[in-house]
């Protein structure tokens, strides 16, 4: 739970995410993800509950937890007076990534894969949205953590960076990493996530695979796009969503 004085923002989620998994985390704006996220990887103290990263408690095994995660804020800070590189540079020093040729290798094979690399030596303040996004998931990768928390990861990237990402997530799964993915792009969600949670007003209203969230719905050829609106609209709203549904099918 998270409360800021009388207003609760998260309240009784709890959900696991399996090593492998690409679970998405959804939501309209303030329903709680970001602070539920925030919470997760350490920025925001929790008013009560327990966040672990690998087993390890957020708030009461800091290093430990920290050392396996990587965060992304939907506006992720990346040092405006680093050029690309340094940033890099500067980022695996934090976790102590031995300096030499393999990490001067992978820093030149993560520009290359985000498009960077002729980029590299201009001061990242005069980066487009976009690249600092991508300059920011590349400072996450620099030191391979087993666990990605990642806040609108595809906010700002055209459409070849958005698969590029979308391909990469998927590739990470499949090696063993753990990702959670907030997302607005619930196309992005279906098309990626292998489970997903619904969190509206603070709560969770649905966790489950599509075909659970289809089941719960009772549509067996609902879109995503379809069920979240479903779970998340109010009764007038939701008497609207149906009928324009029922007209739909």
């Amino acid at each position: 739970m998270k409360r800021f004085g009388i207003v609760v923002a998260v309240d009784g989620v709890s959900f696991s995410v399996n090593r492998g998994e690409i679970f998405g985390f959804l939501g309209a704006n303030g329903a709680g993800k970001t602070t539920t996220l925030r919470m997760l990887c350490g920025l925001v103290a929790p008013t009560s509950g327990q966040a672990l990263i690998d087993g390890f408690d957020i708030f009461a095994q800091p290093l430990e937890a920290k050392a396996r995660l990587g965060y992304l804020d939907e506006e992720p800070f990346v040092h405006p007076h680093l050029t690309g590189r340094e940033f890099l540079g500067y980022v695996a020093d934090l976790y102590r990534v031995p300096r030499g040729a393999e990490r001067r290798q992978r820093i030149d094979q993560l520009l290359g894969l985000f498009e960077l690399a002729g980029r590299d030596g201009e001061l990242i303040g005069g980066y487009s949205h976009g690249m600092k996004q991508k300059i920011g998931l590349a400072s996450l990768l620099i030191r391979e953590p087993s666990v990605l928390l990642l806040d609108e990861p595809t906010n700002g990237l055209d459409p070849r960076s958005a698969r590029l990402v979308k391909d990469l997530l998927e590739e990470l799964a499949t090696r063993g990493t753990t990702v959670l993915l907030s997302t607005h792009i619930l196309e992005v969600a279906q098309a990626l996530c292998h489970r997903v949670a619904i969190i509206d007003r603070g709560r969770i209203v649905a966790t489950g695979t599509m075909d659970e969230l289809r089941a719960q719905a009772g549509s067996e050829q609902a879109s995503l796009e379809d069920l979240f609106l479903r779970l998340t609209a109010g009764p007038e709203s939701r008497e609207l969503i149906e009928r324009l549904l029922a007209e739909r099918a």
